[in-house]
């Protein structure tokens, strides 16, 4: 059974840091088709249309009949652990520095036989349930879990270095006064944060729920304004070296597209904290996050972008603020590769209209701060990169797969 975690001492002020390390990433582009599903939380292996037959590891042709029509799809994530064994030696520092660490071989249901790392609550010769998961160097590794839930399984070792759990962890949310921030503090609190850093950008403007939400000893409200660098940089130097998870909650949003819209200081103010904001807060934050990737079992671990599903296509109607999340998507796209190496792993959750002030006059169906908080703290226990919120978000998705040409027409006719 898993032990608890407990909870980490105060850290010793001149003690060394340990340098981050990371496990082998090196990975053919076939096998780049792993880490796309472990980033977005799914269990997708090669499947031959020829045969039918389900192939692990990936590869260019079948084994069975030596076709190339092979596709990922979706499997059963089920199999039974065959043998494991516990290593006391490696020759790899990631994992020298993380024994002992368990593996063994699963005879999948739906064919093939893995090797895959195994938590501690498995027993051999009996049925596990399996999951693709991003490690610290952001490739895919096969997990077998428990085939149902044990006490303090999220504990486990194995769990802990591919997730983002904000067990026993420090996070800011950079506007903790919005809806959606409000909703994040609160979801991260109950999630077993023992801090969480307030962004107040308007430290003068009074909010009722803001106020009662910091009268919790773990919540502690900070001066925070994502436009001013000076902002940035102070709080950056007085709580940079204590935050674990970064979670950007601030947000731009206002009407209006491009062709009839003269006044440019919308957009200007749109990019200024959606785009720039955001890299403002990296050029702080991020080294002093990147620096504490390996400060042991409550290490910095994450940074979430909440942005909106128009950043992957726009809505004409407020096209400067969704050329903002564009460049914003983009912009993240750049720190996720920069922050890897660290073993930094940068979450974008993708939302449909919110249901708060500035969508008053759009249809149903809007989604809630609370379930965007909820989304935000699963994707952070799952430890995947993406994450898509509410209906509108799930559509987009998959209609961007199907006929994203269509419904970049169909958003062009939305008044």
């Amino acid at each position: 059974m898993t032990q608890p975690l407990s909870k980490p001492p105060r850290k010793n002020p001149v003690a060394r840091t340990r340098q981050p390390t990371l496990p082998p990433a090196s990975r053919s582009r076939r096998t780049l088709g792993l880490t796309a599903s472990a980033a977005a939380g799914r269990f997708d292996l090669q499947v031959c249309q020829e045969c039918r037959a389900v192939q692990y590891p990936p590869r260019e042709v079948c084994h069975r009949c030596l076709s190339d029509q092979l596709l990922w799809q979706a499997v059963a994530p089920r199999g039974t652990l065959l043998a494991s064994t516990t290593l006391h030696h490696s020759n790899d520092l990631f994992f020298r520095e993380r024994l002992p660490w368990r593996i063994g071989t699963v005879q999948l249901e739906s064919g093939p036989r893995a090797i895959a790392h195994v938590h501690g609550d498995c027993e051999d010769g009996k049925p596990v349930k399996l999951a693709l998961k991003l490690d610290r160097s952001g490739q895919a590794v096969m997990i077998a879990l428990p085939e149902k839930a044990t006490p303090n399984m999220e504990d486990d070792k194995v769990l802990r270095e591919t997730s983002c759990d904000p067990k026993f962890r420090r996070a800011l949310v950079t506007d903790g006064k919005s809806a959606v921030g409000l909703a994040v503090i609160k979801a991260l609190l109950d999630a077993g944060a023992t801090t969480v850093f307030a962004g107040d950008p308007h430290t003068w403007k009074k909010n009722r729920a803001f106020d009662a939400l910091c009268e919790d000893p773990r919540v502690l409200p900070q001066a925070l304004d994502i436009t001013d660098t000076d902002s940035v940089e102070r709080l950056s130097r007085s709580i940079g070296g204590k935050v674990e998870i970064l979670v950007n909650t601030a947000d731009y949003a206002r009407e209006g597209g491009i062709l009839h819209n003269r006044d440019l200081l919308k957009a200007q103010d749109a990019f200024n904290v959606n785009c720039l904001g955001l890299m403002r807060l990296a050029q702080h934050f991020g080294p002093a996050m990147a620096g504490r990737g390996a400060d042991g079992t409550a290490n910095a671990v994450a940074w979430v972008n909440t942005l909106s599903i128009y950043a992957h296509l726009n809505l004409p109607s407020r096209g400067m603020w969704s050329a903002s999340q564009a460049a914003a998507l983009s912009a993240s796209q750049c720190l996720r590769n920069e922050l890897r190496p660290a073993g930094i792993r940068v979450v974008n959750v993708f939302s449909g209209p919110i249901d708060y002030e500035w969508e008053q006059l759009t249809p149903p169906p809007r989604v809630s701060p609370s379930a965007i908080a909820s989304a935000i703290v699963r994707a952070l226990r799952d430890g995947v990169e993406e994450a898509y919120v509410g209906d509108v978000a799930q559509e987009f998705l998959a209609r961007m797969h199907d006929n994203p040409k269509g419904l970049e027409r169909e958003l062009g006719t939305q008044s």
